[in-house]
């Protein structure tokens, strides 16, 4: 029996996420045109910048995000490095917790203020309960990330159009051994410093309603990544019990095939 951990949500191969820093008031436009393309997005945000000039105000995170994910970045977004432990565990609790209280629900994604970070940096992160966390080291690939908390984008927006022209354009069969994962990031307020909305507009258009790409937040994929890799299954391949709360999709002799949230399957059936 051929079983292969292969498939997203609802069989596909591939998927999208975006990831935007800061909290700039340009997210509003931003999140606009996600919400009518059907896009998702996670938003990286510095709680101790709400209400300076140029950034989102307190009172509209919550509804301003609503159908996305809102994410740690530090309270002041400083270089992660070069700051005392103790200042470094302050920046990303107090940051989460002050999401928290926004969004009405655990804060466990993050991303690198600068993109700075070294291994000692990496391996705090896991115990201040953060699950991923984003550089800016873009790839060029489609590759799901091997590291969660030093997790790689495809490409900075600046390249999304190339990039996502080869997404669209992988060649299945030959593919469909492998997730592929287009990650885009930026800054918001870039599209109004290189005047180059439009082309956020035409990608947003090109990009979505396709039934083969399954259209999810960073965590939404972090998640379902771990659910795939909590898969038990029998010495005989022939039963997989699937311990964790969401559904999971894998591919059985061609086949795409679910198991439910705590559903324990007979895959010869």
């Amino acid at each position: 029996m051929n079983i292969l951990l292969n498939l997203f949500p609802g069989g596909r191969h591939k998927a999208l996420t975006f990831s935007y820093d800061d909290g700039r008031t340009q997210d509003r436009r931003l999140v606009e045109l996600f919400n009518r393309h059907g896009l998702k997005a996670t938003f990286h945000l510095n709680s101790g910048k709400f209400d300076e000039p140029g950034y989102v105000k307190y009172e509209e995170v919550a509804s301003l995000y609503a159908g996305h994910e809102i994410s740690a970045h530090t309270v002041s977004h400083p270089f992660l490095e070069r700051v005392p432990r103790e200042r470094l565990i302050m920046e990303v609790m107090d940051d989460r917790g002050a999401l928290e209280e926004l969004a009405g629900y655990p804060v466990r994604g993050m991303s690198y203020p600068y993109g700075a970070y070294n291994d000692e940096v990496t391996g705090m992160l896991g115990s201040l309960g953060i699950r991923y966390c984003r550089t800016v080291r873009s790839t060029g690939e489609f590759a799901i990330p091997s590291q969660l908390l030093t997790w790689h984008p495809t490409c900075h927006h600046k390249q999304m159009t190339e990039y996502g022209e080869k997404f669209l354009q992988l060649d299945f069969p030959a593919h469909r051994v492998n997730l592929s994962l287009l990650y885009v990031w930026g800054h918001s307020y870039e599209f109004d410093n290189d005047n180059n909305w439009q082309e956020i507009e035409d990608f947003c258009s090109k990009i979505s309603g396709r039934e083969e790409i399954w259209y999810a937040t960073n965590i939404e994929i972090a998640d379902y990544l771990d659910a795939l890799h909590r898969l038990e299954f029998s010495v005989g391949g022939t039963l997989v019990r699937n311990p964790s709360a969401i559904s999971v999709w894998v591919t059985v002799n061609d086949t795409a095939v679910e198991i439910l949230g705590g559903e324990t399957k007979r895959l010869d059936a």
